[in-house]
């Protein structure tokens, strides 16, 4: 990042944010702090890596994308 406050310096954080907020924190109230960092981390680590598809991934989830190389490496070694 060289400039303060450029979206562009950081484009896949900033993009990660924007699907956060358009596909759980729009559509939900949270009532504590608490409430908001389990339903993220629920987000996270349930949906977004494990079954989300992702078309930078050949849409695959994360976790599967990571699977498939892995595998492959193994074959190549």
């Amino acid at each position: 990042m060289s400039r303060k406050g450029n979206c562009w310096d950081n484009a896949v954080a900033e993009s990660f944010f924007h699907t956060l907020k358009t596909e759980l924190v729009y559509h939900e109230i949270y009532d504590t702090k608490a409430q908001a960092n389990q339903s993220i981390f629920e987000y996270i680590e349930v949906y977004y890596n494990r079954q989300r598809m992702h078309s930078s991934n050949n849409n695959l989830s994360p976790v599967e994308f990571e699977e498939k190389m892995m595998l492959q490496v193994e074959t190549a070694a």
